[in-house]
Order: structure tokens, then sequence, then C-alpha cells
């Protein structure tokens, strides 16, 4: 019977069976071919040796399926989520599909995260492409543009210049919120004779903005129409003015406006009269008129019996106007047919401003009654009618009591 071996000295079971009779085996199987040895399973060289393929340096050892590093930080792919934000927003779609592709060959390649970013991202863009092609062929995309346009703008309808006309389809009074430009030769209902620009900061406030445009545009009429006894007796001055919602846009600008009485009625032909349809001659008798005009629109409220002394500050007042239109019209030269018309006229001129002079030393209000009914019986005289012939001017003067231009309004 034999004796069994220590249990100190008892060796493991090779799980690889018995090394073959011609091949020795070495101490615990690390010989050259054993389990163990350099060339074993388990040794240095063999497949789950150090340097074996499934070794801690082979080239498997520390790497997944797709060769990255296991515990290490995954990028999300950048395309990815440039793709997602353009196909959320739907600005340039296309963009944003093309970029949702790229990432997903980019994924697949460098094993980077975001796949269902790009996927999102490029069904979007998709989708947004679609959109578009539907907004472009049945409009929609332009109108939208043009009513952005309108709201940035302050209603780029409405920019009105000087000499414009137009038709408000919405009428003069009231609120008019959009304006078609037409020819001032054929009917209109209103010709734009002034534009004041107001300025910045917050909005003034109707009341304001109103008294602002009352009385800009009452003495921008007469720079535009020289001439009062042209403008028909039924125009009115009326005036767009920008409200609280259109300032906030950016919109300052207080339109003067010509337009009818009577809202069914329309203006024919412009009533512009100035430098540039004027020639020279009547430039400079309608500004010496308009002077004069001017002045006599200063007398007192108050009768002389009770402001003697303001009414005759007032006829001083005349007596230096006249006196400087009369040297006007005499250091003018004048066309040959206007020359004694004119003269005329001066003569009746310099016998208004003596009485005047008398009028401003008046010690009662009866003398000075006395000498102003004189002084008025030059203007819009017979001289005056004679030399507006001569120069091819409005004969007819207005009707006694009659106003030239309102204070109407519309707000924009």
């Amino acid at each position: 019977m034999s004796t069994p071996p220590s249990p100190g000295n008892q060796q493991p079971q090779d799980p690889y069976g018995p090394p073959p009779a011609n091949r020795p085996q070495g101490a615990q199987g690390y010989g050259p071919n054993g389990p163990n040895g350099p060339n074993g399973p388990n040794g240095p060289n063999g497949p789950n040796g150090p340097n074996g393929p499934n070794g801690p340096n082979g080239p498997y050892a520390h790497y997944g399926p797709t060769g990255r590093p296991y515990g290490a930080p995954v990028s999300v792919n950048a395309l990815a989520v440039t793709a997602l934000v353009l196909g959320l927003l739907c600005f340039l779609p296309a963009a944003g599909l093309v970029l949702g592709l790229i990432a997903l060959r980019q994924i697949r390649r460098n094993g980077q995260s975001g796949r269902g970013l790009a996927i999102a991202g490029a069904v979007l863009s998709s989708v947004g492409i679609v959109l578009w092609a539907v907004t472009l062929s049945t409009g929609v995309a332009s109108e939208a543009w043009e009513g952005f346009k309108d709201g940035a703008q302050g209603n780029e309808s409405l920019s009105l210049k000087k000499g414009d006309c137009f038709d408000a389809p919405g009428g003069l009074e009231g609120d008019t919120y959009d304006v078609d430009p037409v020819s001032c030769r054929g009917g209109h209902d209103g010709e734009v004779f002034a534009v004041v620009t107001l300025p910045g900061g917050a909005f003034p406030g109707d009341a304001e903005v109103t008294e602002i445009a009352d009385e800009r545009c009452y003495e921008l009429q007469d720079q535009y129409a020289m001439d009062s006894w042209a403008m028909p007796a039924d125009v009115d001055v009326y005036y767009l003015m920008p409200s609280r919602e259109s300032w906030r846009y950016g919109d300052r600008a207080i339109t003067c406006v010509f337009g009818n009485t009577d809202a069914k009625t329309k203006l024919t032909g412009s009533l512009r009269g100035d430098p540039t349809t004027l020639d020279a001659d009547q430039v400079v008798f309608l500004s010496t008129a308009e002077a004069v005009d001017a002045a006599l629109y200063e007398e007192p409220e108050e009768t002389p019996e009770d402001d003697l002394t303001g009414h005759r500050a007032w006829a001083k007042q005349m007596d230096d106007v006249l006196g400087e239109q009369v040297e006007a019209l005499r250091g003018h030269f004048w066309q040959s047919t206007a020359q004694q018309p004119v003269a005329d006229l001066v003569r009746d001129m310099e016998d208004a401003r003596e009485q005047w002079s008398k009028a401003s030393a008046a010690g009662d209000p009866d003398t000075y009654y006395t000498h102003y009914d004189k002084a008025y019986e030059y203007v819009d005289g017979p001289a005056t009618v004679t030399a507006r012939k001569a120069l091819g001017l409005a004969t007819t003067p207005p009707s006694p009591g009659e106003t030239e231009g309102g204070d109407s309004e519309a707000e924009v």
C-alpha cells in the first residue's frame, strides 16, 4: 500500500490535463509549455498572460467593443446640438437637416453621444423645410414680412413727404392707419404741405402733440401756399399725428395736410404755390403781402376803449412793417406789365403807413378810429387787385370773416 503525500505538498489538479509523456512539466506546471509556463495559457506570453491578447498589456485589456476606455467620459457631438437648435428655431432648416446627418455619421465613427439630438434636429428641420415651402407658395411669408416692417417702422405707408398727395380709406377725421399715395393731378383726399419732426424721448401725450401740430402747421401753410387768395374756401388744414402706440416704433412725424372740409369731396390739382412753382416777381409780391398780413393778425383783442396803449403800439408796428415792405417792392426789378400796377400799390401803401403813424400817436379812441379806418382802406383794395392781375395771381380776395385753414387732426 502506498503512502499518500502530505497535505502541504499536494499539487492542484491541472485543468489542462496531464502533459504529454515526452514533455517535462516542471514544478507547478511552470515548464516552458505548461499552463503557467512562459508559453502556457497563463504564462507571460499566453492568451491570459500579461502580454497576451487578454492580459493587462494586451490590445483588448482595457477596451470595450468600440475601443473606448471603460469609465472614460463620453463627449456630446457638437453638430448634433447645433442641428437640434436649428430644428427648434425653424431657422435655416436645410442647414439643420444637413448637420444632423453629418452628426449621425460622426457619432457612429467616434462613439460620441448625441444620437437622439441629431435625429431630433434632422426631423424638426425636415418639418421646417415643409413649412417654409407651404408659406412661400401661399404668400403667407410675404404678408407676415410686410406686417413686421410696418410695425417696426411705425407704419411705412404713412411716411409721407412735403408735396405728396394721397387717399385715406378711413378719411382724414379720427384715426388713420393707412394711406394710398396718388398723383396730385387727379382727385385726392389730402396734400402734404409740411412735415414736423418731434424730438425723441418719452411720448409727450396727445394734448401736447396736438398743440404742437396746431401751432406749427398753421405757421407753415403759408410757406407752401403763399397766395392766400388762391386757397379754395372749402379747404381746411388737417394733421396726422403719432399715437402712443406708433411712438414706440419710432414714429415722430406730424404731417400737415390740406384737405376738403366735405369728407365726400376730393381735392383736384395741387395747391402748392411756393418758389418751386412761382416766378421771381410773384414770390417777391406774395412775400410782402404775407408780412403785412402777419402784422395785421397781431391786432389786440381788446377794443381801443379798453386798451388804447396796446392799439397804439400795434399801429406803430404796422407803420414799421409797411415801411420795410415798401422798400422791398421798390428794390425789385419788375416785368414791364407789372411795373405801373406795383408802383400804384406802393403809393397806396405809403398813404396807409402815414395813417398808421398818426393812429400810433392818437390821444383818444375816436381819433385812433379815424386813422385806423383810413389805413385799412388800402388793404385788399383796387390797387392790390390790379397788381395781382398783372402778375398772374388770384384776383378774388377771401370773403370777410373767412378763416384760412383750421385745426383738424387725425391720429396715426
